[in-house]
């Protein structure tokens, strides 16, 4: 089965005497991202060195890792798949050695039409290592005996369709390129050390944030970019669609809200998609409360709109990730106990009103709705700061299939009855488009998986 890119960040970083470090903590800014492997590779004198796992970012690079990964360039990535085998071959930043050098390249998005090429890459005899739709960029290069990266480049991104933000790095310069439509953020930055200035490229601007790099613009869609000793280039390999497509679901779940993603702070956006819910679905209630962390921001906008008081009426227990074990049967009804719990005092007796970015299965939502009324709640209403997802998506966020998502098949009201709620509601697509847009005339934004109206012709399952 093939291993979509999902959930991924890339960084990259050249002419930094810290690149490695700079890397590190650039990864470790963008975890939200990815959490089942990560890779650096950095150039020293001419030569690529190597380090990835499985795991999260701390983990996996130590002291000791990063004082081998000497030189002052260096890429990185975090990844996290549940569409296909969980390998390290499928680690990134990908390696080869090809005729004119090594080459090293990390891809957050998905190559919608990857199985089509690999087919097309095997019959010429080609051989993959991984199951990871990036690794057709290796083979598209390797195949060109030009001694010309830039435009192998270009020619490979023309064949590729779908989302992909990918850096790469040879030898003796780094490059940059972004889908024409824009799918997945990806932003240039700049960093001033001791022996000058360095340039940085990242997913998400909280990566800057952290190593104190100065965020200089977004990189455009269409747009490949040159970076080297000798300075910046920049050229347009493919122009711009009349409307681009940038991921919706970056505001409404994915990126961090510190974050400023398409030109737009994700705080200021998931909380004005609460304040336009409140205008849509008001209810009477004691309390509003979010399902922590991505539900905090919208919860706090439908609290200023609707004037019912904010409260943090479930605790998250930040310690537990996506792999956590259930050791036996017996407690396996804990379940979303383990990560969330709710505050009797807080809800006790009261109307409540419970927001969330999205319902995905709905099975999550019927347990916490569960937990909150164990907990003395006398009402429970639920409000949902994103309309109902009804179809995958292709581009590089993990939704389940179609006939996995709940939104897809029922009704509201079928959804309500399901979780156990009083009432429920979403916020309308028209709703979504102004909170994230405002008054502007134009939504170049992919909300696929809640049209079903998707950008591009083909899809993979």
């Amino acid at each position: 089965m093939k291993a979509w890119n999902e959930e991924c960040a890339v960084f990259g970083i050249w002419g930094d005497p810290e690149a490695s470090r700079m890397t590190f903590l650039g990864l470790y800014a963008q975890q939200h991202r990815g959490q089942e492997s990560a890779g650096i590779v950095s150039l020293n004198e001419g030569h690529h060195i190597i380090d990835k796992g499985m795991g999260l970012v701390g983990d996996i690079f130590k002291e000791r890792n990063l004082q081998r990964l000497k030189g002052k360039s260096a890429i990185g990535h975090v990844r996290y798949s549940t569409t296909g085998r969980n390998l390290v071959e499928n680690a990134q930043p990908l390696t080869a050695e090809l005729l004119n050098g090594p080459i090293a390249m990390a891809h957050n998005g998905n190559i919608v039409n990857g199985d089509v090429l690999r087919e097309k890459l095997k019959k010429a005899g080609a051989i993959f290592q991984g199951t990871t739709d990036t690794e057709c960029l290796l083979h598209f290069l390797a195949q060109d005996k030009r001694n010309d990266l830039g435009a192998c480049l270009k020619d490979a991104a023309l064949q590729l369709e779908g989302a992909f933000s990918m850096v790469f790095m040879s030898h003796k310069d780094m490059y940059i390129i972004r889908d024409p439509k824009g799918f997945r953020p990806l932003v240039l930055g700049k960093r001033k050390h001791e022996e000058g200035e360095s340039y940085v490229v990242a997913s998400e601007t909280c990566a800057f944030d952290l190593i104190g790099a100065e965020f200089i613009r977004e990189v455009e869609p269409g747009e490949i970019i040159k970076i080297s000793d000798e300075g910046i280039e920049s050229e347009r390999y493919a122009e711009k669609p009349g409307k681009l497509s940038q991921c919706v679901f970056e505001h409404v779940y994915f990126a961090r809200p510190d974050s400023e993603v398409f030109g737009k702070n994700v705080y200021t956006t998931r909380k004005s998609m609460g304040k336009v819910l409140a205008k849509e679905n008001v209810v009477e209630a004691d309390v509003v409360i979010p399902v922590p962390d991505s539900g905090i921001p919208s919860a706090i906008g439908y609290s200023e709109e609707s004037k019912i008081p904010f409260e943090l009426g479930i605790v998250r227990n930040h310690y537990v990730g996506r792999t956590f074990i259930q050791p036996s049967q017996s407690i396996r009804s804990f379940g979303v106990k383990i990560k969330l719990n709710p505050q009797k005092a807080i809800l006790k007796d009261k109307r409540v009103i419970v927001i969330d970015d999205s319902i995905v299965r709905g099975t999550t939502s019927k347990k916490i709705i569960s937990l909150l009324r164990q907990a003395g709640a006398k009402e429970v209403h639920f409000r949902v700061a994103s309309p109902p997802t009804t179809g995958p998506c292709y581009y590089g966020v993990d939704t389940p299939k179609k006939e996995q998502l709940i939104a897809s098949h029922q009704t509201v009201e079928q959804i309500k009855d399901f979780i156990g709620a009083d009432s429920l509601a979403y916020l309308s697509h028209d709703g979504l488009k102004h909170a994230v847009v405002g008054d502007e005339p134009e939504f170049n934004f992919c909300s696929a998986c809640f049209t079903g109206d998707y950008p591009t012709d083909t899809f993979e399952s």
